[in-house]
């Protein structure tokens, strides 16, 4: 495993975890759940984001043993059909306003395993959720080519007149019922809103009629590819062609290995509403020049032209010295989308090169650093809360609708929280707006511990801004919780006291602070004050209410103040 680590980072990959299915469950509903499943060891690798071409086993491997120099960077190769042998994809001009672009290509005599197919399956999730942007700009569909005949046509009709049965389904629906069908299916509702509203739905036919698919949503159950199937058609369809284009060289680059001729791949014509014709895949390899002393002076390394060759080489690059090692002549093959520019190879050298290999050098700029004001002003606030007495906790910044909302008496409309998208956990469902909740999770978590319990926190919260940039704002949040057996308000507001007095804020009305008796949900009536400084509402303090303690299940009573440190600084 460690080495295995080893190499991922050398790769330019990390290793996130070592973990198995029974574990994964079991860390996300619970070990009731987890009875049963599988405990065979899944490495966790995390890859980049541009590198569409480790994104399944095949290409991981392959791209490993090219880096360790086991193997050959394989030369992938179309096979163009005899003159009307090929299979043909016709575009009709219905397509133009919903999805105008399509490839496709065909994958002959290949053999499948349930690995392999499980494999070829997943590569294509993986590719609809990155490249595709969740199949807005490109939609995959693979078929039994053995069950349909050619050529095809990539048509848009009104969705009451396409009818067949989708996959893994025992009767035929019409477009708009499938659509109804798949409104609560977990994986599918997403795609929905793509063609939902428009008059008419995409849809691929054979010749005899039968429906391949109807893109971006589903497959016929007719053409559904097997680990018995042997020729698989392959259509990608979208809404940017070149990110199609893109995606058909991945998909068949990293599966011609299993072709009876490896890394062979038949090629299909793709004609145009206006006539045209084209033949895909394109599979294009192309050359770049780089000077080698230009990849030596960005990485900061002095290597000799023809050992950066062998750097590019290990890296799917496959490179030689030209011209009495004046440049270096590179081949980009067709599973690199993500070589754009000269620095994309320059960075494949230097990852090639080992990062933990460069020599640390001090840079030849002459700046002066200096610390952000406000975190130095955290920095210094919080030595002198630990020498009051209190503890510091670091906790979430995310956390539930409840811990900020229901548990303090609020209702979640009036926090301005920020919601993430699609939690993976309960735990993780707003960022919150206040520090109170965590604090009070943190004394619910040590109840065990001696009392009095005194924790203080100095972190940002996030709440919806809407004049900002990016829609939300932080603010720095000085938050400290006394819990006893008595309610200790005069401790928190002793440490406010303190407080002002480190900021040299006296306790007076105009440049002063002054406190103010005031209510607060989440504290006891009668026992909550506003605290005003710089002619501002900075923050409450009190005694929180019976109801919030038992609510975060604490059982004594505790105080708590939490201001907003970011007028100080």
């Amino acid at each position: 495993d460690e080495e295995f680590d080893e190499l991922c980072f050398e790769f330019g990959l990390e290793l996130d975890e070592i973990t198995s299915e029974k574990d994964i469950i079991s860390k996300e509903k619970g070990e009731e759940k987890a009875k049963g499943a599988s405990e065979t060891v899944l490495y966790k690798i995390d890859v980049p984001a541009n590198r569409y071409d480790l994104l399944c086993l095949e290409g991981l491997v392959r791209g490993l043993q090219v880096f360790k120099e086991r193997i050959n960077l394989p030369r992938y190769e179309k096979i163009i059909p005899p003159e009307g042998e090929g299979q043909r994809l016709i575009i009709t001009g219905e397509t133009v306003h919903v999805r105008p672009h399509a490839v496709a290509a065909v994958l002959r005599n290949i053999t499948f395993t349930k690995e392999r197919y499980d494999s070829f399956i997943d590569l294509q999730e993986k590719l609809h959720q990155n490249i595709c942007r969740r199949r807005a700009l490109v939609a995959i569909g693979t078929h039994d080519l053995d069950t349909i005949s050619g050529p095809f046509t990539f048509t848009a009709k009104p969705p009451s007149e396409i009818k067949f049965k989708p996959l893994n389904q025992s009767q035929e629906y019409t477009a708009s019922q499938i659509m109804d069908l798949y409104r609560t299916d977990s994986h599918l509702r997403h795609y929905l809103h793509l063609i939902e509203n428009k008059p008419l739905y995409p849809v691929i036919y054979d010749s005899n009629g039968v429906v391949l698919s109807m893109p971006p949503i589903i497959n016929g159950d007719h053409t559904k590819i097997s680990v018995k199937t042997r020729n698989v058609f392959i259509e990608c369809t979208g809404t940017d062609i070149t990110k199609a284009k893109i995606v058909l060289d991945i998909i068949v680059t990293m599966f011609s290995e299993y072709c009876e001729k490896p890394f062979s791949v038949e090629a299909a014509e793709v004609v145009y509403p206006n006539g045209k014709t084209h033949i895909y895949p394109e599979l294009a390899y192309r050359k770049e020049k780089v000077k080698p002393e230009l990849i030596n002076k960005k990485i900061g390394i002095s290597e000799t032209p023809s050992s950066l060759a062998k750097l590019l080489t290990r890296m799917c690059l496959k490179s030689h010295v030209i011209g009495n090692g004046n440049n270096i002549e590179i081949e980009i093959p067709p599973t690199r989308a993500d070589i754009i520019h000269a620095c994309d190879i320059v960075e494949d050298a230097a990852i090639a090169y080992g990062y933990n290999n460069i020599q640390m050098t001090i840079p030849k700029t002459y700046t002066i650093a200096n610390q952000l004001p406000l975190n130095k002003l955290t920095e210094l606030l919080r030595l002198d809360l630990a020498a009051a007495g209190f503890t510091e906790a670091l906790t979430f910044a995310l956390c539930s609708h409840e811990d900020i909302a229901d548990k303090l008496g609020m209702d979640i409309s009036a926090t301005k929280a920020v919601r993430i998208a699609n939690p993976k956990t309960a735990e993780f469902q707003v960022a919150r707006t206040t520090l109170l909740p965590g604090l009070l999770k943190t004394i619910a978590a040590n109840r065990k511990m001696p009392l009095p319990l005194k924790l203080f926190e100095i972190s940002d919260i996030v709440v919806k801004d809407p004049n900002t940039d990016v829609g939300a704002r932080n603010y720095r949040h000085f938050c400290a919780v006394y819990y006893n057996k008595s309610p200790g308000f005069e401790i928190i507001h002793g440490l406010l006291d303190r407080i002002m007095q480190l900021l040299e804020v006296p306790p007076s009305e105009g440049n002063g602070y002054t406190i103010k008796a005031t209510e607060g949900s989440a504290f006891f009536p009668g026992r909550c004050a506003e605290i005003f400084a710089k002619g501002q509402s900075i923050g409450k303090l009190g005694v929180l209410h019976p109801d919030v303690i038992t609510k975060f299940e604490l059982t004594m009573p505790c105080s708590a103040l939490e201001i907003n440190i970011e007028p100080f600084v």
